[in-house]
């Protein structure tokens, strides 16, 4: 596995490549993952039956590129240093297949030539097309990438000197990995879509996340569970961000009649969608047992982003707990979420329509024990047993195809 960050560094992208590496392992495989190290971390480390190396980069010397000082991400390009502590992973491994998970994999594109190993890559966002990885513009959903538009997005992403070269290197690892992956996995059929895949004519296929089983119980001592209200609440789950549509969840929120408390948690992005409100509870950030447990106490959970959700993962999560899901009808959740059935789909930004959505699951206990029922029936396609087989075709096919090309 190749991925810019990885446990004990938590994210929805970080627990879905443990959870790949661990029930891999599970299921009698080898696994390795290299990524980046972090300031104070082991080069080496084995977790959970996993060997762990950590490589270091060019870039992460750079401490001012990043807004986060413990998650220095790699470049869309490869860092010298970085293919260089690669090159000796690979020696030690032998990898009879390379999964790629993030910008990360473009350090395995020089090293590509003449091995044997299949090399395939996860989309778990749109960065193949777009420097910022969302599909964002400011606070608005972008139409598609754009020479001169996705330089002018990076600049405002990244500042005026880092912005324009992150976008061009995008746009150029494009062109690499097209070259070098032999199967791209997206997550869902709408991060296909919009990173063009069918158009460019690469082989790919959808495969899922999916929720590992077993997961850690949360620690009955956690502040953040004595701070969740007694009784019905709604919760959202993700950074406090407008493009996640936290603005329109406060609006809807306030319009409700007799409304139950609402609970946020998730890191602060936007300080003015945190600040104090009647009825809102904000955690912050948590730990994820913490979390599960949290889906496990609630009435019904939100989703309301405005931009293009890859997948959902949140939402999964909330499913498999049993409960109903209110999400924006945005880029991925559609895929998750199955409107009337596990839950209720509204326009992404609609403030009313997510209002009258929230108090109909929360007026009818009838429509709401329904969808809880949809729910965990929905998530049951997306256990680990659903999907692990998948991700075991899917690298016998890139294995087949690398050998043909290896043969030609």
């Amino acid at each position: 596995m190749l991925a810019q960050f990885y446990a004990p560094i938590v994210g929805g992208e970080e627990r879905m490549v443990e959870s790949l590496a661990v029930g891999l392992r599970e299921r009698g495989h080898e696994v390795a993952v290299a990524t980046l190290r972090q300031p104070g971390q082991a080069a080496q480390e084995e977790r959970r039956g996993v060997r762990i190396h950590r490589l270091a980069g060019m870039t992460q010397r750079l401490p001012f590129l990043f807004s986060e000082g413990g998650r220095r991400f790699a470049p869309p390009a490869p860092d010298p240093e970085t293919v260089c502590g690669l090159r000796r992973v690979l020696a030690a491994e032998r990898p009879d297949v390379v999964h790629g998970h993030n910008w990360l994999a473009h350090a395995y594109v020089p090293l590509r030539r003449g091995r044997a190993a299949a090399f395939v890559t996860s989309l778990h966002d749109y960065s193949l097309v777009c420097a910022n990885k969302r599909l964002v513009r400011g606070r608005e959903p972008c139409s598609g990438p754009g020479p001169a538009k996705c330089v002018a997005c990076a600049a405002g992403q990244y500042g005026v000197l880092t912005g324009p070269p992150v976008a061009l290197l995008t746009r150029a690892g494009c062109h690499a990995q097209r070259r070098a992956v032999d199967r791209f996995l997206p997550v869902s059929e709408e991060v296909a879509a919009r990173c063009g895949l069918a158009e460019m004519g690469v082989p790919f296929e959808v495969v899922p996340n999916f929720l590992l089983d077993g997961p850690d119980a949360a620690d009955p001592d956690d502040p953040a569970l004595a701070g969740l209200p007694d009784g019905e609440f709604v919760l959202y789950v993700g950074d406090l961000t407008h493009d996640k549509g936290v603005a329109t969840l406060l609006e809807a929120h306030t319009a409700l009649a007799d409304r139950p408390p609402l609970v946020l948690i998730g890191r602060t992005v936007d300080p003015e969608l945190s600040r104090p409100r009647p009825g809102v509870t904000v955690l912050g950030p948590v730990a994820h047992p913490t979390v599960l447990a949290a889906w496990e106490r609630c009435t019904v959970a939100v989703v309301p982003s405005i931009t293009p959700e890859t997948f959902g993962l949140v939402a999964l999560e909330a499913m498999a707990a049993g409960r109903p899901v209110v999400a924006a009808r945005a880029g991925g959740l559609p895929e998750v979420v199955r409107d009337r059935e596990s839950g209720l789909l509204v326009r992404p930004g609609d403030a009313a329509a997510l209002r009258a959505a929230l108090a109909a699951v929360l007026g009818d206990p009838l429509l709401r024990g329904r969808l809880a029922r949809g729910a965990l029936e929905r998530a049951a396609a997306f256990t680990a047993q659903a999907v692990l087989p998948r991700f075991e075709e899917a690298y016998e096919r890139a294995r087949r195809t690398r050998a043909l090309a290896l043969a030609a």
